[in-house]
């Protein structure tokens, strides 16, 4: 009887698991209503604090990480991805929706990635809105910058609910790519701010400049001078 009593406990205390499935290709009218009223609330002509921030750093993704964050058909290799990124993060000068925005460019062997975030003031229903791109390391960092690449993901993480995300989707096998011709003007909209906040953020200039830093070699330090007198 104790036994089964300790088990029935046990059953009983042992936490729930609950999975969120987000429809990115194809999310509903609400959703899709929600993406345009908080992009509309982002400013297009970004007024700034003096206060600023920008780093650069190399991280290392080794093949087992990789693979837990791939699809079941991805291939990987042994060989680990070494990605530069740079982050740029100001303030919002006035009491507006947002309080920040962060941008932060990362570059790899295979792909460069933009992210957009910017952060809700006092988060009642939306905490973030982060807009992404990417395009394949086939050109060069600015080239990149300079083409504006189109935005090919838009996320919004609320509180206490599910974020809603909308995707570029393409077709996998035989089936073909959703049709998405609905959703691209949030996809134009978001682009178009994107496009803002590089120039605002000073970005085309930065982010080349400060990815040559990580690429330059270290200086050595110069031997100390000889004493007069002394051989």
């Amino acid at each position: 009887m104790l036994s089964l009593a300790a088990h029935t406990v046990a059953q009983q205390s042992k936490p729930q698991i609950r999975v969120n499935v987000l429809n990115v290709c194809t999310p509903s009218a609400e959703e899709q209503q929600e993406i345009s009223a908080t992009l509309a609330k982002i400013p297009k002509s970004p007024m700034f604090a003096e206060d600023f921030e920008i780093s650069r750093g190399r991280s290392t993704l080794s093949g087992k990480a990789e693979a837990l964050t791939s699809t079941e058909n991805t291939k990987f290799s042994d060989v680990p991805i070494v990605a530069n990124w740079v982050r740029i993060r100001r303030d919002f000068a006035m009491q507006a929706t947002f309080a920040n925005v962060q941008y932060s460019f990362s570059h790899d062997s295979k792909l460069m990635v933009e992210t957009l975030v910017l952060r809700v003031r006092d988060p009642k229903d939306v905490l973030q809105v982060a807009i992404e791109d990417s395009a394949s390391s086939v050109t060069s960092p600015a080239a990149m910058l300079a083409a504006g690449t189109p935005v090919s993901r838009i996320k919004l993480e609320r509180f206490g609910k599910s974020s809603v995300v909308l995707a570029r989707c393409h077709g996998e096998g035989d089936q073909p790519a959703p049709d998405q011709r609905a959703f691209e003007p949030l996809f134009a909209s978001a682009s178009s701010l994107l496009a803002t906040y590089r120039t605002a953020l000073g970005v085309p200039h930065t982010v080349p400049d400060e990815l040559a830093r990580i690429h330059a070699p270290a200086s050595k330090p110069k031997p100390p001078a000889k004493k007069p007198g002394k051989s």
